[in-house]
């Protein structure tokens, strides 16, 4: 079974991930993050945040609105090119991209790709816009129109002026901004790899011209160098540069960062690094009739800057982050095996289990206060019910990295017994040293 299969399953089983609205049926290719898939997700993205906001003196913060004049997105180049070539198949009443029929799967049995039955009856392609349209004040009418966003990179471009001398930043500096962006893909999937909703980390560096290739090649460095950090293994990543026909007309460079995800996936983009030179401060100049220059008094000019664009998903990262994660492994003297999911300790959504040995002498008390007093600090489990042994498995299959056991000792010299989720070592520990401990190994 592919991987993904198992990790759906896992999901929705332990509180990962659920299908939104699934009471009714579901609605395809939207998905609800559960009580363990939103923690980690916030710690994805406060990783991400420190990495650009917090421990650089270079990046400033930003939090734009989802809903924006509709001449941004004329001036961007969304309303006329964000479009792809649909097909409709009348026979099966499928709709699917015309220039990826060979990753779509016919809604008929048995599976075929779109056009491989003799009774496929596929129409001619037609440009299908991406963006959500919707309405803003009370009267319907095409004065009204508006689009849901289908990035957050807009919103920083229009407000680069506004940052910039607010905070009295000198160029090269960025903005960098983590929200929400819609898009109607015409044939999303995967899981959460993609779909119609969804959240970017994105970052636009401003930069002179002249030196924006140098800092291109620092930024797709650095980036690929964080995606290690958190533990994704090296050999399942790699660049992948995009050539003279994927290049968008508006940029000088680009590389993605691919992620092997193996099974029917294989390798997929998780973050793009893009020069994308002046077009589009150069653009929203046009079109709002506003001079968006850049003055550098010390050197007494004034220039249009390029762009050096990060942009990553937490939804496909967090993705990375389970397949990477997720292991099956014989136990020594053991019959059954465990499910592992072995994450960074920083982003794993519990950081500790926490069990009495048994329900009685005082352990369960003991063990209530302790984890009463570590869950200030980070979050943690408590669990009595069942085997010690299963207990392990249960915080092993949701990346729990740390097992703090309450036993007839602690009760004797309040010492608890700490077990690593990795390495199945166990030792023994203070109570009162657990929380610096913990702190410690996971970064905190």
């Amino acid at each position: 079974m592919d991987v993904l299969e198992k990790l759906v399953s896992l999901c929705k089983r332990r509180g990962f991930v659920f299908q939104s609205s699934e009471i009714y049926g579901g609605l395809g290719s939207v998905w609800d993050y559960g009580p363990l898939g939103i923690e980690l997700k916030r710690n994805l993205q406060e990783r991400w945040w420190k990495a650009m906001v917090r421990s650089r003196d270079d990046i400033e913060g930003i939090d734009t609105a989802i809903l924006m004049h509709p001449r941004v997105w004329e001036a961007s180049g969304h309303v006329g090119g964000f479009v792809d070539p649909l097909v409709d198949c009348k026979t099966c009443k499928g709709r699917f991209r015309a220039d990826k029929l060979e990753d779509a799967q016919c809604l008929r049995k048995p599976s075929k790709h779109p056009g491989e039955f003799s009774e496929c009856q596929l129409t001619e392609p037609r440009q299908f816009n991406l963006m959500f349209k919707t309405h803003i004040g009370p009267v319907e009418d095409s004065a009204a129109v508006i689009y849901l966003r289908p990035e957050t990179a807009q919103g920083t471009y229009v407000n680069f002026l506004n940052v910039q001398q607010s905070t009295r930043q000198r160029v090269p500096f960025g903005i960098a901004q983590i929200g929400k962006s819609f898009r109607n893909e015409i044939t999303p999937g995967n899981f959460i790899f993609r779909t119609r909703e969804f959240e970017q980390m994105e970052m636009q560096f401003f930069v002179e011209p002249g030196t924006d290739m140098e800092w291109f090649e620092k930024w797709k460095a650095w980036r690929m160098d964080w995606h290690r950090s958190n533990g994704l293994s090296p050999e399942r990543l790699r660049y992948h540069q995009h050539g003279p026909t994927e290049l968008a007309h508006y940029a000088r460079a680009a590389f993605d960062i691919e992620f092997d995800f193996g099974g029917s996936l294989g390798f997929q983009e998780i973050e793009g690094i893009h020069n994308r030179g002046d077009f589009d401060l150069s653009r929203h100049q046009e079109y709002s009739n506003k001079r968006l220059e850049y003055v550098d008094q010390a050197n007494n000019k004034r220039y249009i800057p390029f762009v050096i664009e990060t942009a990553a998903g937490p939804n496909r990262t967090l993705l990375a982050l389970l397949v990477n994660a997720y292991r099956e492994e014989a136990v020594e003297g053991e019959t059954e095996g465990r499910v592992v999911l072995g994450f960074h300790p920083a982003l794993a959504p519990i950081k500790a289990g926490v069990f009495p040995l048994v329900k009685k002498d005082g352990m369960p008390e003991f063990a209530d206060k302790l984890a009463h007093d570590l869950r200030k600090q980070f979050p943690v489990f408590y669990d009595e019910s069942g085997a010690i042994g299963r207990r392990y498995r249960r915080q092993d299959e949701v990346g729990t990295p740390y097992c703090l056991t309450v036993d007839g000792q602690t009760m004797q010299d309040g010492t608890v017994t700490l077990r690593d989720r990795d390495t199945l070592q166990q030792e023994r520990i203070a109570a009162d040293r657990v929380a610096d401990l913990i702190r410690e190994r996971i970064g905190a």
